[in-house]
């Protein structure tokens, strides 16, 4: 399959192939060409419950031309004093330990979710069931049953949905896909996507909800490997099969003292570790291209190592997320001994203009958040899909189940 002619090859990047009409819930005395204010909330106020608050409160400091203003007037979080202190902080006009007051809410009109993956299905669909719009942190539930009942409700009830696979926005990768889909690699015949953390890598990390089957899923599958899967699906096409090995490498873990916010230490008892420490898959695309996805929680001396290296018949490319603002590239005629270049994205890179005037200034993760914000409020504004749609998580969330079969089943898994 010619480079150009994979499912990545949009011109405008984050658009869905077939986007969806989105009724917009604004107040009715708005008019088109003056900024309306539209209420949001956040539910869960934990460490990415914060990230999306900073993104509400920045976004039009850098998309200024964006039709909608939102204000935030409800928080909802049920640990004791957590929801008062993120109002105190942000400015919520309320807060509640229930998050169910917020979707009883008439003015309310949009949600980020953000609590942890076991609650994503009820929230999620709760919440747009009442009319909400919904910012749903990924992987949106703990399998693509959780994922497309969230999406069913989305669709249902007309509202717009947006999803949190971030490190598709940043500039480079948005430059990567540029080249792809522009056949400067040529056919792309394979890849290697690494997604390498230390969060987990103290024996001593709290036996929080994330190594719990019933409330975590499939452990690095879904908190990293999801965002694996869908850049290659972002940047790549779509996934026709998988064979995957997973491993737990700390089986055991103390229990937590009290709740838990990020990656703390644990004090209890020990108790087991139920899902995955450690993911490895080859994957099949459409296009006939190989992927390896490697992702581990207990990389120890990996933080935040993530990235991918890309090769075609013409070039290659790579991308490290340490390094977000730069992109390796190998392009040209020369085939044998040709040699790298790196690019310092800027300007005409993706959304890199809103953030920064000139190439090689830094840009950092809440920017990328700041672009899903923008993407989540042009939705509604505009009635059409922008940015990672509940369609991308169910999509991912299924190759993310086939990886787990596979794992037990030690075969290849056809999606």
């Amino acid at each position: 399959m010619p480079a150009a002619s994979h499912p990545a090859a949009h011109r405008v990047f984050g658009s869905p192939a077939n986007p969806g009409k989105i009724p917009l819930v604004t107040s009715t005395n708005s008019t088109p060409d003056r900024v309306r204010p539209i209420a949001v909330a956040v539910v869960g106020m934990g460490w990415m419950g914060r990230v999306h608050a900073q993104a509400y409160v920045r976004v039009r400091h850098h998309f200024p031309d964006l039709p909608l203003r939102p204000e935030l007037v409800a928080v909802a979080d049920p640990e004791p004093g957590r929801a008062e202190e993120a109002a105190a902080r942000f400015g919520f006009a309320t807060a509640t330990r229930d998050w169910r007051d917020v979707a009883e809410d008439p003015t309310v009109a949009a949600v980020s979710v953000t609590t942890p993956n076991f609650l994503h299905r009820e929230v999620g669909a709760t919440l747009a069931s009442a009319g909400k719009h919904i910012w749903i942190e990924k992987p949106v539930g703990l399998s693509s049953e959780d994922a497309r009942a969230v999406a069913g409700a989305v669709a249902s009830a007309g509202v717009a949905g947006t999803v949190g696979f971030n490190y598709r926005n940043a500039p480079a990768v948005a430059a990567a896909r540029e080249l792809i889909s522009g056949g400067r690699l040529g056919l792309i015949t394979h890849a290697r996507f690494r997604l390498f953390s230390d969060y987990a890598a103290h024996p001593d990390g709290a036996l929080s909800w994330r190594y719990e089957r019933e409330r975590g899923g499939n452990g690095v599958l879904g908190d990293l490997a999801s965002h694996g899967v869908d850049l290659v699906r972002h940047l790549l096409g779509e996934i026709d099969s998988v064979v995957a090995d997973t491993a737990v490498f700390i089986a055991e873990r103390p229990r937590p003292s009290g709740a838990t916010a990020g990656h703390t230490r644990g004090a209890g008892p020990l108790g087991r570790v139920q899902n995955e420490d450690y993911a490895c898959a080859q994957l099949r695309l459409a296009s006939g291209a190989r992927v390896v996805l490697e992702a581990s929680r207990v990389a120890v001396g990996a933080q935040n190592d993530y990235g991918f290296e890309i090769h075609g018949t013409e070039g290659a490319l790579s991308w490290d997320f340490r390094r977000m603002n730069e992109l390796g590239t190998s392009l040209g005629s020369a085939y044998q001994d040709q040699p790298v270049s790196t690019v310092y994205v800027g300007p005409g890179d993706g959304e890199y203009a809103a953030f920064q005037p000139g190439a090689a200034n830094a840009m950092g993760y809440d920017d990328l958040k700041v672009i899903e914000a923008c993407h989540f409020l042009r939705s509604i504004a505009s009635g059409t899909s922008h940015g990672a749609t509940l369609e991308d998580a169910v999509r991912t969330a299924e190759v993310l189940d086939s990886m787990a079969r596979s794992a037990r089943t030690g075969t290849w898994v056809t999606l």
